[in-house]
């Protein structure tokens, strides 16, 4: 997979979490994701991993427009 990064905010559906920095639990984050088929990678800043996400968990995505000039 060559992924095309974009930075803005992950918010999971009800039940789901991200690992967050320090380890924290959450159901949204400001991160950079890619999007990969029916999955969604995450890269939460001061998180230690890429965690991958099933387009079934992910309740919406937001991201700046001027973010996809690039």
């Amino acid at each position: 997979m060559t992924a095309n990064w974009r930075t803005g905010t992950v918010h999971l559906r009800d039940g789901y979490t991200l690992v967050g920095k320090g380890g924290v639990r959450t159901a949204s984050a400001d991160a950079d994701f890619a999007l990969d088929g029916g999955f969604v990678h995450v890269r939460i800043p001061g998180a230690d991993t890429v965690q991958i996400v099933s387009a079934p968990a992910v309740a919406r995505i937001t991201y700046a427009e001027a973010a996809c000039a690039a």
